[in-house]
């Protein structure tokens, strides 16, 4: 995690892989193609005992585990850090109210109002960890509707808060455009931009994913630094297709 984070804050790109499904052996096979992986307990199906045994295997080949949960609901943050995760990234953040209830969560006093005896986190790191993980867990916060993006800056001011991380899908469902709607620096360039921006303002981490060779450039040359740009079901999906035609 220091090499990562000495990486991160230089300002180079860490590139991300999203994991969907319960199969650490998907991780143990490909997780060090990639500088961080992206553990998805929002829309993956994955329970509390698939999130621990992916970050597990993540602590194992030694890449950050990012875990994003469901809700910015206190205990299902709480329970998460317990875990000793590396990152925390949490779904449709809209303004500066919601992103204090999610810190409040997440981070120990006096940034926040996180409570204290976390099992595994405390196995591994000992009782006195609360002195140092507040620094040490990186906190995204996800901006994935209209409203997010217009407070974007607000967000990202609040202590605590580590960075924003554009999610495009449900910006292009409140939209009202198809899915397949392509993904590029047209279609997407503004937001990414008003992210972005609002990040360096306020001297934040930028991220999002990214999946084509156009949209990847985009984001790096407008100071993205944590994107996902591999996926479990991407590569499933892709190679069954490959093989099968």
């Amino acid at each position: 995690m220091d090499n990562f984070l000495t990486r991160l804050r230089a300002g180079s790109p860490q590139w991300g892989f999203i994991v969907s499904y319960p199969a650490p052996g998907i991780v143990e096979r490909v997780g060090r193609d990639w500088d961080w992986v992206w553990i998805d307990g929002q829309h993956g199906q994955l329970g509390y005992q698939d999130i621990l045994a992916l970050v597990r295997v993540c602590d194992g080949l030694g890449r950050p585990p990012f875990v994003r949960v469901a809700s910015h609901e206190y205990a299902e943050i709480g329970r998460t850090m317990d875990m000793n995760v590396s990152g925390l990234i949490v779904p449709m953040v809209q303004n500066a109210a919601e992103a204090r209830r999610v810190i409040a969560a997440a981070k120990y006093p006096p940034l926040g109002d996180r409570s204290y005896g976390g099992r595994r986190v405390g196995d591994l790191r000992g009782r006195h960890y609360p002195q140092d993980v507040n620094a040490d867990v990186i906190v995204l916060l996800q901006i994935e509707t209209e409203e997010g993006l217009r407070n974007a800056d607000e967000i990202a001011a609040i202590p605590g808060v580590d960075g924003l991380f554009y999610g495009p899908d449900d910006v292009l469902v409140r939209r009202g455009l198809p899915m397949d709607t392509p993904k590029t620096p047209e279609t997407l360039g503004a937001d990414l931009r008003t992210v972005a921006e609002a990040c360096r303002r306020q001297g934040k981490i930028a991220a999002t994913l990214a999946f084509t060779p156009a949209l990847i450039e985009f984001c790096v040359r407008s100071g993205y630094r944590l994107v996902a740009a591999g996926a479990d079901i991407a590569m499933l999906t892709g190679g069954s297709q490959q093989a099968s035609a």
